[in-house]
């Protein structure tokens, strides 16, 4: 795939979505900075209460916000045609932040449901475990795993200018060259097929688990379906498409080879681009995992409200709220 037909897919692509990725990104942008400063106060709230589900939806949502403040970046970006004049460094950073908290926000939840399922399926055993202390390493791990992970992959891969100077594209790099080929399919099975098939297992035994035991009651039950379809959606809607085509693009390579995979990749930019816009939806939605999980959304919004007003926290009305797997019934 010559640099020429790099530019003719690149201006097709310009023509058929440009308003659509613009679109997708200012409605990311906006909703998910809102939704993001909203739940973040009340997440804290659980956190002073020893609840060690709002660590880990406290680290989606600094990673979301993390990845939000670059968005304009994009949006400036396709705005101009896919022609990057920011200068390298804000490229990396837009790269960067992008990728991280992609593989960041699979992986936490993954952990989320692994949390979930054990504090279930095995509540006395793991109740030692499940501490904040515990919560807060885990989830530093994540990141520094994840950020350094990337950081190798871009040095080994000689992505350490991810600016094309020809084209002024940022992260565009055409054609798939053998080793990103090979890379891609490895971040396919690592980085979402293995946290997909850990999350589907958790919450086949979970919704097994709750309605075998007494001790929840029908609207911890619903609670459950409900973080559950959550979590899934999540991965469905926003991770999916993207790494399916991100695979069917690497296998393609590899069938017919980079000289023939050049109306292949023609094809496949558009709907590909696309991918990209979607996935950048999930620092909108992971917000919902809180209103699924919790079980007072309006008391917890009241009181960070009051708290905020008053400076202090009505007593009873801490007694009231609770997330879900917290009560001493369901650890």
């Amino acid at each position: 795939l010559h640099k020429l037909n790099v530019l003719t897919i690149i201006v097709k692509v310009n023509y058929q979505a440009g308003h659509l990725l613009m679109s997708i990104y200012i409605i990311a942008f906006i909703l998910g900075l809102f939704f993001n400063l909203v739940t973040i106060g009340p997440i804290i709230q659980q956190i002073c209460r020893r609840n060690v589900l709002g660590i880990y939806l406290l680290s989606l949502s600094v990673s979301d916000l993390l990845y939000i403040v670059t968005m304009p970046l994009w949006i400036y970006y396709f705005n101009n045609n896919h022609k990057w004049n920011l200068g390298l460094g804000l490229c990396s950073l837009a790269g960067f932040s992008y990728y991280s908290n992609l593989y960041i926000s699979i992986y936490l939840l993954c952990w989320i449901s692994i949390d979930r399922c054990l504090a279930i399926t095995f509540p006395l055993r793991v109740q030692a475990f499940r501490r904040q202390r515990y919560a807060w390493i885990i989830c530093g791990l994540v990141y520094i795993l994840v950020m350094a992970l990337h950081c190798l992959v871009l040095y080994l891969d000689k992505l350490a200018d991810p600016l094309n100077d020809s084209e002024q594209t940022c992260y565009e790099t055409l054609p798939m060259t053998e080793r990103i080929a090979m890379f891609n399919l490895i971040r396919v099975g690592f980085g979402f097929l293995l946290p997909l098939v850990v999350i589907s297992v958790c919450y086949w035994l979970i919704p097994t688990k709750v309605q075998q035991s007494r001790g929840v009651d029908d609207q911890g039950k619903r609670k459950v379906r409900l973080l559950s379809m959550g979590v899934i959606g999540i991965f469905s809607f926003c991770f999916a498409p993207y790494h399916i085509l991100l695979m069917v693009r690497s296998i393609a390579y590899f069938s017919v080879g980079e000289k023939q995979s050049c109306n292949f990749e023609q094809a496949m930019y558009l709907p590909f681009t696309c991918s990209l816009a979607l996935s950048s939806l999930n620092s909108v939605v992971d917000p919902v995992l809180y209103v699924l999980a919790s079980n007072g959304v309006r008391e917890d919004m009241h009181l960070f409200c009051r708290k905020n007003n008053n400076g202090q926290i009505a007593p009873s009305s801490v007694s009231n709220m609770h997330i879900l797997y917290n009560k001493p019934n369901l650890q």
